[in-house]
């Protein structure tokens, strides 16, 4: 990995209390060799399939594909770790079957579980805001999957800070939910009030969210207002990890929204 020397891991301390305990947040920092301060990226991860499988919320997430990217530009990347993620303190419960065997379908139960990736957003980013090696006029956010969502629906919620929004085949569940049309449309025009331009990009052959779904999303955020471009790349789930479908693209963005 590009300038291995330069990534290291932090535990940040939080607003966030669960039974009475102060909840910390993992996040992996990824410098450039170069002098800071530096435009960083806020990149989010994604959920662990159907949910089923508690040893994965513990894997750390980042995207090597990414890192390289954007130190190579001289961009710092941060990967913030939502509770119950990776070594972070708290409850994963990102919108739960009330057995907690599996995600939820249902609206009711599914789409608080965004809300609450959005409060851990919000205590990433009073920590963001407070470090001196990140250059304040120039943040972007942007995830993978369920991480492509949070970044577009965190863009409109709390729009002041980012010059952009980078969404990898987002959605927030899957086409094995009868309701991921509903859920996901509601989670991306979150995103709409957002005034500077996003960029989605989708692999067309995702299992989790076919092509025309994303690109319904895509129409109502742009119907509620929202502004950005989609790219239909060949890749499939795993999109991002292929930057030679999407760096020319991605590069291309960064240059307009500077």
């Amino acid at each position: 990995m590009t300038n291995a020397n330069h990534i290291t891991t932090e535990m940040i301390p939080t607003r966030l209390r669960e039974r009475g305990v102060p909840v910390e947040l993992e996040m992996v920092v990824c410098k450039p060799s170069t002098a800071g301060p530096y435009p960083t990226v806020i990149f989010n991860h994604g959920s662990t399939g159907s949910g089923n499988r508690p040893a994965l919320f513990r894997h750390t997430r980042t995207n090597p594909s990414v890192t390289n990217f954007f130190l190579d530009r001289g961009w710092m990347v941060v990967y913030p770790q939502r509770r119950g993620r990776g070594k972070s303190g708290g409850l994963y419960d990102e919108g739960f079957r009330l057995d907690r065997t599996e995600y939820a379908c249902e609206p009711e139960l599914s789409l608080p579980g965004l809300d609450r990736a959005i409060e851990d957003l919000d205590e990433v980013m009073v920590h963001i805001k407070q470090r001196r090696d990140v250059d304040q006029d120039r943040l972007l956010i942007a995830g993978a999957s369920r991480g492509g969502v949070l970044a577009v629906a965190y863009a409109g919620s709390r729009p002041d800070p980012f010059m952009g929004a980078i969404n990898f085949n987002g959605g927030w569940l899957g086409q094995l939910c009868p309701t991921h049309p509903e859920v996901n449309r509601t989670a991306f025009v979150r995103g709409a009030p957002f005034t500077n331009r996003t960029l989605w990009l989708h692999g067309s052959h995702d299992r989790y969210y076919r092509i025309a779904q994303c690109r319904a999303n895509f129409d109502a955020f742009r119907a509620a207002g929202g502004s950005g471009s989609f790219h239909a790349l060949k890749g499939g789930h795993g999109l991002v990890e292929q930057p030679e479908l999407w760096a020319e693209v991605v590069a291309g963005y960064l240059a307009a929204i500077a």
